[in-house]
């Protein structure tokens, strides 16, 4: 009987599994379908499986969701080349073990392997079964290994109604992953509310997010709810917390802590059954050590954080994007969608975006209405495209990186050095597994470094699950 078994259209893919898992002395079976793997499955069980999520036939989902009605404990890892949000937390929400994007490194994946193995010969005395699948997701899209990241996490959480601090830039999509960990919550069925907390007069938040009795203040002609009472049951989302003023930090601390609060000018307490998801652009470290963020509040916050990639971090992503953007914009006006000619779209994928993947939706929109042809030139893309060359010529990244530095300092930013440096080396390190098909030997001789040097610097950057 073979340990772990192999579910791929693709005869490539089971090869390198084969040599791979043959050079580990692990034995294995290879099928061509889950139609085929099925049939075998009700006369032999392996300890583990590694499956296609699209294939001709049954897809990988359908057969996970088979392999869990019956044999609940055996591991099963999703793999695909299609690095959406829904794959993602279909595996995870149907009870995959892992989700294993491709290209992979082949290392890792035998090394995955080993774990699913040794979790099933865990699991043979214990109870286990399927997570129930739920309902469709925002498109979040993302092949780069931060954004798988992303993705893992959202499928990890949803069976948990956890406090989730999610960091990143200004347009870098915050609210749409709430609005995932809503959705693929025990929440779901109840509401998503959100709020701007840097939006709204200070005067005004305590009201907006706790309500008033009628006669609070001037102008407090009725009693209202606040978002707290909207959301019941449901999810509060609280976008640039940072900026929350403090004495409304301590209000949302009490709430937290206590699970009641009062409306404004009312004296009865009012429970909150409420799951709180905050994000902010802003360092809340450097904030509580500057005294102008609570320490406690920010720990009840920072139970589960999520960090989001800028755009200039996961450039392989432009592409991707811009496609889905195009085509969106194209079906709002009712017209036939635009394409990119290569040559656009490498000045696109050059391009800082600093205000992220918001920045590249409005860039979509205005192609989708103010170009000229179906196919669209680099002539053709708005000014600021056309008049900043920044990465056209060797040496012009590093003007644009001097500018950039520029703003931090200028904004009163500090540890520079801790931000850039980390997000430099990911940068690097994912285009060169990428240029290599995800050989980490290829990629170090690549970089100038060994492997041994690659791997650390994967572990400390938090890739290693990529």
């Amino acid at each position: 009987m073979s340990a772990v078994w192999i579910i791929d259209d693709d005869r490539s893919i089971r090869w390198v599994f084969e040599k791979a898992l043959a050079r580990e002395n692990i034995s294995h079976s290879s099928f061509a379908s889950a139609t085929e793997a099925l049939a075998k499955l009700s006369q032999e069980q392996p300890q583990a499986i590694v499956c296609d999520i699209r294939m001709p036939g049954e897809s990988g989902l359908q057969f996970l969701e088979i392999v869990k009605q019956d044999w609940p404990d055996l591991p099963v890892i999703i793999m695909t080349a299609h690095s959406d949000l829904d794959s993602a937390v279909s595996a995870f929400q149907g009870g995959a073990f892992e989700y294993l994007p491709k290209p992979f490194d082949v290392d890792q994946a035998t090394a995955l392997v080993r774990r699913a193995i040794e979790e099933n010969e865990r699991f043979t005395r214990q109870e286990g079964g399927p997570v129930p699948a739920n309902s469709s997701v925002p498109e979040i899209l993302g092949q780069a290994p931060a954004m798988q990241d992303v993705f893992r996490a959202i499928g990890r959480l949803s069976q948990s109604a956890a406090t989730v601090l999610i960091t990143g830039e200004s347009g870098s999509g915050k609210e749409l992953v709430a609005r995932a960990l809503h959705r693929h919550s025990p929440r779901s069925a109840r509401p998503f509310v959100a709020i701007n907390t840097a939006a709204i007069p200070k005067d005004l938040l305590e009201s907006e997010l706790f309500g008033h009795e009628r006669g609070a203040f001037t102008g407090a002609d009725a009693k209202r709810q606040g978002r707290f009472e909207q959301a019941e049951s449901g999810t509060l989302f609280l976008d640039e917390i940072g900026d929350m003023p403090s004495e409304l930090q301590t209000r949302l601390l009490r709430v937290l802590s206590d699970g009641f609060y009062y409306r404004v000018g009312g004296h009865q307490p009012i429970k909150a059954n409420v799951r709180v998801i905050a994000a902010t652009h802003q360092h809340l470290e450097d904030r509580v050590k500057q005294g102008q963020f609570r320490e406690d509040l920010f720990h009840r916050l920072n139970v589960i954080r999520l960090r989001l990639p800028a755009l200039r971090e996961r450039s392989e992503d432009i592409p991707l994007l811009a496609r889905f953007f195009l085509s969106k914009s194209a079906a709002e006006l009712g017209i036939e969608a635009k394409r990119l000619s290569d040559d656009a779209m490498a000045k696109l994928a050059a391009f800082s975006f600093p205000g992220n993947v918001r920045q590249l939706e409005n860039l979509c929109h205005w192609i989708t209405v103010m170009a000229p042809g179906a196919l669209v030139q680099a002539g053709d893309l708005p000014p600021e495209l056309n008049n900043g060359e920044i990465l056209s010529k060797s040496g012009d990244w590093l003007s644009h990186l001097g500018v950039e530095i520029s703003q931090r300092l200028s904004r009163g930013d500090s540890r520079i050095l801790d931000e850039l440096t980390p997000a430099f080396e990911r940068i690097v390190i994912g285009r060169a597994l990428a240029f290599t098909g995800g050989k980490r030997i290829e990629a170090a001789e690549l970089l100038g470094w060994g492997r041994n040097t690659l791997t650390r610097k994967i572990q400390e950057l938090g890739m290693e699950n990529n």
